[in-house]
């Protein structure tokens, strides 16, 4: 007897995630797809078909029995690269708290990509235990950042892993470059009284 799920043939699980996403708005309607991408990213039910346009051929596997740890949850953040609405705003900021470093890695990208501006939440992310996070991170705060937060991002400087040591040189660089800051008025700026 077979257990493997024969999925729809119109479902397309081999497709990058961007194309399976427009075919699910295709499919759904893009308000549809938000909702539903938020229901994933809240750990609910979104379908077995939304989450083979959300996973692709990896979904398949989690509806054959495989654990589903927090891949369903980065499936949902992931989709809202590709497609948004303001109403998911308030579920990628609480995803930077979920407990899978993916899902936070992911959230903190798609707030860099959407220019939700959560600065305070995005500091306490460059502590994060996953070097990816960190650097996820480092480069939101590298958009929204402002001259208080170098300070914390030259700490990364001197971080365990490469690539964090570069985000946090390219996040200082891009703030000073945006505001237009150089090291020696960092230094000599008082704060106004």
């Amino acid at each position: 007897m077979q257990n493997k799920l024969i999925p729809h043939p119109d479902l397309p699980i081999d497709l990058p995630t961007d194309e399976r996403i427009r075919a699910a708005v295709a499919h759904y309607g893009e308000n549809v797809v938000i909702d539903n991408s938020v229901a994933l990213l809240r750990a609910k039910n979104a379908g077995k078909d939304f989450l083979i346009y959300a996973g692709g051929r990896h979904a398949l596997g989690i509806l054959e029995g495989a654990p589903a740890l927090y891949w369903p949850e980065l499936w949902g953040a992931r989709a809202l690269l590709h497609v948004w609405g303001e109403s998911a705003a308030p579920y990628i900021v609480v995803g930077l708290n979920n407990q899978s470093w993916r899902v936070r890695e992911m959230c903190a990208k798609v707030v860099l990509l959407r220019g939700l501006q959560v600065v305070p939440k995005l500091v306490r992310l460059t502590t994060d235990e996953h070097p990816r996070v960190r650097s996820a991170a480092l480069h939101a705060l590298a958009d929204q950042g402002t001259a208080d937060n170098i300070a914390t991002i030259e700490v990364r400087l001197r971080d365990s892993d490469k690539e964090v040591r570069r985000a946090a040189q390219q996040a200082r660089d891009a703030i000073r470059s945006r505001l237009k800051l150089t090291e020696a008025t960092e230094s000599t700026t008082e704060p106004e009284e």
